[in-house]
């Protein structure tokens, strides 16, 4: 076996062998081209070095599969959102390992998380939501999933008006309002394909775990244990633990359903793959009542917009462009930067034009699109804003939502502290 430092590994290297984690994981199979990711993820872990019995493949450096989308997280902002990113899930990965283990976490461990979002939100707010629904591409794990929830709780409630405290409430809750699965068999939160019924059960019991753990061991205020207790219940009194509906589950609770299941649905799970930010959108938006108070959701998606930021989309003069900002009082027209232009020219350097729906009239969406289908291209092809025009325009999910749909986002909209929401399906958080 070789040993490789991670400092040596570099992006797009292939080995004629598999590479190994602690000699026995793989990190990519023989071939497969080193990414972004991997080292990243390897950094994060700590993890000095990996072994393998091959050789790399050439003198040449392949670019990965998905290196056309990665360039848009080169930028001198999104390296320093993404190195602040890694450096708080180091932390909270520390926690959730005590947790587990059942050591003792400090309060201060866990506010020095949420003030580290907090100030990374302040400087960097759209280039965090970028990263954190266009840089993962569906495969942020758990630690993730918790950094993602507690910065789209954050925004919806930075929009809702919410009172310093009160935030730092939602936050903390949004954080730790899984930290109960940890206390569940790894076998069940891992398992691919259905629960069995009694598996169901267990899962089930995860908001009280939680809210005992936030409670009793860290000693958070009742309102953060309550909001981990009630993120699972629904607005229509058909959710978990308790069934109670409506206003019944408290503010935080009903915020923390909206953002949670909209981050389990743009992110993969054992049992199914991940949406895309304008699909999981749609879904969210067809609620009807069911699952989430209509006011919060009303919010939410103001705050992201239907083509959330980081979207990819098809114009309707054929170019592909990715969206950087949402319009609020026009949410089908948001700014896009061009990322292969009509003529199917690339901008390797993500140097494209922007483009204002809003203000430039006759350019509109026509649909959104799968980033897997730009990455079916090799780069520089110039095919693939034709192929991504032509392989999906049948596709239901692709079509712009009715404009019957959209007239609720134009009301009035209630953001004071007595507005609620309420929870999604049994595993959607898993």
């Amino acid at each position: 076996m070789k040993t490789i430092n991670v400092t040596d590994l570099k992006p797009g290297q292939r080995f004629d062998k598999p590479v190994y984690v602690d000699g026995e994981s793989i990190l990519v199979p023989e071939g497969v081209p080193i990414r972004d990711k991997d080292i990243e993820r390897l950094q994060r872990w700590r993890i000095k070095a990996v072994t393998t019995e091959g050789s790399l493949i050439g003198d040449k450096e392949v670019e990965p599969q998905d290196a056309f989308l990665q360039r848009a997280l080169r930028s001198p902002e999104q390296q320093t959102v993404q190195k602040s990113y890694a450096a708080l899930t180091i932390s909270l990965q520390k926690i959730f390992d005590k947790v587990r283990e059942t050591d003792s976490v400090t309060v201060q461990e866990i506010d020095s998380v949420i003030d580290g979002l907090f100030r990374l939100l302040d400087e960097h707010r759209n280039a965090v939501i970028q990263f954190i629904l266009y840089g993962f591409q569906g495969k942020a794990g758990p630690v993730e999933n918790a950094i993602n929830c507690t910065v789209l709780a954050t925004l919806v409630g930075r929009n809702m008006s919410m009172v310093k405290h009160k935030l730092l409430h939602l936050a903390t809750a949004a954080l730790l309002h899984d930290v109960g699965m940890l206390r569940l068999p790894p076998e069940i939160i891992g398992k691919k394909g259905k629960l069995a019924p009694e598996e169901q059960k267990k899962i089930r019991t995860h908001p009280i775990h939680s809210y005992k753990i936030i409670t009793r061991e860290f000693k958070y205020a009742e309102e953060i244990g309550l909001a981990a207790l009630q993120h699972q219940e629904r607005w229509d009194g058909a959710g978990y633990p308790r069934g109670i509906a409506g206003r019944n589950i408290i503010l935080p609770a009903r915020i923390i359903s909206v953002v949670d299941s909209f981050e389990a649905m743009v992110s993969s799970r054992p049992y199914r793959g991940s949406m895309i930010g304008y699909a999981a959108m749609r879904a969210i938006l067809s609620d009807n009542s069911r699952r989430f108070d209509p006011e919060v959701l009303k919010v939410f998606i103001r705050t992201m917009g239907i083509y959330p930021i980081g979207s990819i989309v098809l114009l309707s003069n054929g170019a592909i462009g990715r969206v950087i900002e949402n319009n609020v009082d026009a949410p089908l027209k948001p700014m896009v930067k061009v990322m292969i232009n009509e003529r199917g020219r690339e901008y390797p350097d993500d140097n494209g034009e922007v483009i204002d729906l809003y203000n430039e009239k006759g350019v509109f969406i026509a649909k959104a699109i799968d980033p897997k289908e730009i990455r079916s291209e090799p780069p520089g092809s110039g095919t693939a804003a034709a192929d991504a025009g032509g392989t999906s325009a049948s596709r239901p999910n692709g079509a712009p939502p009715r404009s019957e749909d959209l007239e609720q986002l134009h009301a009035p909209s209630a953001s004071n502290g007595n507005n609620n929401s309420a929870s999604r399906q049994a595993q959607g958080g898993q």
